[in-house]
């Protein structure tokens, strides 16, 4: 049995550039520039939090204040009760907390090296490209947006301000992920041969955004990333086109006008090999089935904050960790990233390639026909 030992700490507070050496008096510097001559001296990076739900409140904060690498330096809220809540609870500045509305000012503060949007998918585009444009680097909750077309935009906002942009899909920085992604990519089972992955859990709230379809609801845009993700790692391929998909509710009175409660489909991949995915706000599923020429890979939990396991003819894969480890290790991996000028290992493409297969699946579901992709 793999075991894994978690030990996190808090390190002493970032070194702060005071000064900077200018080559001359003519020499200009950009606020870019400035940032990244910043960067080069901090220890770890400061972190605002923009949106203070459930994901920012139980677990992103309380997983910096276990990470290494960086730090919560600042939120972005609408609510005035919870910046104040939040100011005492973590000790924040003044000059650190922002609302909607004057966010854009997060350019001129040293402190704040990252913006983390933790926003409705619907919203993600807007913060993700007012963030880059103030000149901070840009971490996005998953999914990412709402179309590919707004991925890219997203994208391309970063890319043009010379920032990262980083896709919060903790799985790929999580050990038991890891380990079956590497038994696939080696072929330690042989070819895959087909997959099977399911992604979902009873949603009880009846008037959340997520049954908004304008604001991103729906199980796809949801939980259906996983499932999506499931497929793609499981196979360790990209699919080639969507064979069919279906969409359905046992609650129209919640999920109306043809928004999904559940999504079903079957994704197919070069040589034969498919991947069969469910998603679902009424049901509890939670699995990721991987059938090699030498076996299966079965992962259950295969998407869990804490307690993800699996086995195989190789042996249990079981990598042991408390929550929020998974978001601490997520966080510090981008920053450590960042600060050594390396690329993100979920970068915005990645999330752009999940965005492009839902678009693509919920056109299969309206017109019961095969899509290319």
């Amino acid at each position: 049995m793999y075991q894994l030992t978690i030990t996190m700490h808090i390190t002493s507070r970032r070194n702060i550039i005071k000064t900077l050496a200018l080559g001359s008096a003519a020499t200009l510097f950009s606020p870019h520039s400035l940032l990244a001559a910043t960067l080069q001296k901090k220890d770890r990076l400061g972190v605002a939090l923009v949106g203070l739900g459930y994901y920012s409140t139980d677990l992103l904060a309380p997983a910096l204040q276990q990470t290494k690498h960086c730090y919560l330096a600042g939120i972005v809220t609408g609510t005035p009760a919870k910046a104040e809540e939040w100011k005492k609870k973590y000790n924040l500045a003044d000059k650190n907390i922002y609302n909607y509305q004057n966010f854009d000012q997060v350019a001129s503060n040293p402190d704040i090296d990252v913006v983390y949007v933790v926003l409705p998918t619907g919203l993600h585009r807007e913060y993700v490209v007012r963030a880059a444009n103030a000149g901070k680097h840009v971490w996005c909750e998953k999914p990412m947006a709402l179309t590919e077309k707004e991925c890219r935009e997203m994208i391309d906002a970063c890319q043009k301000n010379k920032l990262s942009l980083a896709i919060g899909y903790r799985l790929q920085h999580e050990p038991n992920t890891q380990e079956y992604r590497r038994i696939v990519k080696n072929k330690l089972l042989g070819n895959v041969q087909k997959a099977s992955c399911g992604a979902g859990y009873h949603e009880g709230r009846t008037d959340h955004w997520k049954q908004n379809k304008k604001m991103g609801g729906g199980a796809l845009y949801d939980m259906g990333v996983y499932a999506i993700q499931g497929a793609r790692m499981g196979t360790g391929m990209e699919p080639t086109a969507i064979l069919s998909a279906k969409t359905s509710t046992t609650r129209p009175e919640i999920y109306k006008n043809g928004l999904d409660e559940t999504t079903e489909a079957t994704l197919q991949f070069a040589g034969e090999v498919t991947a069969d995915i469910k998603t679902s706000f009424g049901e509890n599923i939670n699995y990721l089935n991987i059938i090699c020429q030498k076996g299966e890979i079965n992962m259950s939990p295969y998407q869990s904050y804490a307690g993800v396991k699996g086995r195989s003819p190789l042996g249990t894969i079981n990598h042991t960790y408390q929550v929020p480890w998974q978001q601490a290790k997520q966080m510090d991996d981008d920053a450590l990233a960042i600060m050594g000028g390396k690329p993100m290992l979920v970068p915005g493409e990645e999330g752009l390639r999940d965005i492009r297969l839902v678009e693509a699946i919920y056109k299969s579901a309206a017109s019961g026909k095969r899509v290319s992709l």
